[in-house]
């Protein structure tokens, strides 16, 4: 029941968080704004994510899960509705969607620490993974829902729907999420005197799980284009082939999870899913410099292998700081990818415009899970 709490809390968040891009040809038809003005309702929510991520998570530390993750999802819902009602406002607009994504982001550190909480060592690899796939789950439902809700009630009714949402699921994890002990006897994490972050060790996982963002994001953000653009592929045809491989992408971290749970051991499961990143983002340049159904196979591997380490930093991280410190070190985890994540497509963006072309932006991100294989700290009790 906790895990499926936890999960629905994160799904919940997601639909908001990254159902806002589906409601653009909404925000520029009925609501007449410009693409630069729809890109900043896009981006306020994360700008309020990233802001709060580490304060929620010591605010989980400090008080609990279930309070923090009621309280800022519940609030989130609450600003999402006073949202639907400033839908021609976009000052106002934009303010409100960075509140809400700054209440919103509670749920990322407290759902982690609920999930660890109440699993043991043996356990907490399968259902962080389980956890990990509420991105993939809220983006599917946010797809399915928001635009053919804007596009027969209007952007006002498209919003209700997640802040309902919000709403419902803050109340059932007020009623029925329990916070797990903040002692178990037996458990092999160990709550630390001083401060993790005084070693170099959760420094290196958090810039490994930050590396490793990077080909992850180089496959979410420029695999539509390139189909549409490069292979030729109708955009729905495209769609349906991304949306298909996110279903095997939230089995890979689940099965990424599980692994390690039977190896005993989050870091090297990190390390080799890290080299094959590489490797396969090098076979999706590769296709693109010679066979058409040679790149469609390597982003098919690549849309599931780059996203499986996701749950195992998460709970690397967790394990590392132990329970007077977790929420803080999953804010700094989730902090430090985001702010990868926001600048992976430009940075990539300009090698394909500068000449290099797709390959060559393919290349530059087989890079950074490379360097990733040399910064997985060594061995731990779990590592």
């Amino acid at each position: 029941m906790i895990l499926i709490l936890g999960l629905l809390a994160q799904a919940a968040n997601c639909v908001f968080a990254f159902g806002i891009p589906f409601l653009v040809p909404t925000l520029l038809a009925s609501e007449g704004l410009s693409l630069t003005q729809a890109g900043m309702i896009v981006a306020a929510p994360s700008v309020g994510f990233v802001a709060t991520l580490i304060l929620w998570g010591a605010a989980a530390d400090a008080f609990g899960e279930r309070l923090i993750m009621a309280l800022g999802l519940g609030s989130s819902g609450v600003v999402i509705g006073f949202a639907a009602f400033a839908t021609r406002d976009l000052a106002a607009q934009f303010v409100l969607f960075l509140l809400a994504g700054a209440c919103a982001s509670s749920v990322n550190a407290a759902s982690g620490r609920v999930v660890m909480g109440w699993f043991d060592a043996t356990e907490r690899g399968f259902a962080m993974g389980v956890r990990q796939t509420a991105q993939p789950l809220g983006m599917g439902l946010a797809g399915l829902t928001l635009p053919p809700i804007a596009d027969e009630w209007g952007l006002r009714a498209a919003l209700w729907f997640p802040a309902g949402l919000a709403l419902v699921v803050a109340g059932m994890v007020a009623v029925l999420v329990i916070d797990p002990p903040r002692e178990n006897a037996g458990d092999t994490d160990t709550t630390p005197a001083v401060s993790p972050y005084r070693g170099s060790t959760l420094w290196r996982l958090h810039g490994a799980s930050a590396l490793l963002v990077v080909p992850q994001f180089a496959v979410s953000a420029f695999a539509p284009v390139y189909l549409v653009t490069v292979q030729h592929w109708d955009a729905v045809r495209a769609g349906w082939f991304l949306a298909g491989v996110q279903v095997f992408g939230a089995l890979g971290r689940v099965g990424a999870g599980y692994w390690s749970d039977r190896v005993g051991s989050r870091f090297r499961p990190i390390r080799q899913i890290a080299c094959a990143s590489a490797a396969v983002m090098l076979l999706v340049a590769l296709g693109d410099a010679s066979w058409p159904w040679l790149v469609v196979v390597g982003l098919t591997l690549a849309a599931v292998i780059t996203v499986s380490p996701n749950g195992l930093g998460f709970t690397a991280a967790a394990e590392l700081a132990g329970k007077a410190w977790s929420g803080r070190a999953m804010g700094v985890q989730n902090t430090i990818q985001t702010l990868t994540s926001a600048t992976t497509p430009p940075v990539l963006g300009l090698v394909i415009v500068s000449g290099g072309g797709y390959a060559a932006a393919f290349c530059v991100a087989a890079v950074f899970p490379a360097v990733a294989v040399v910064l997985v700290p060594a061995s731990t009790s779990r590592g």
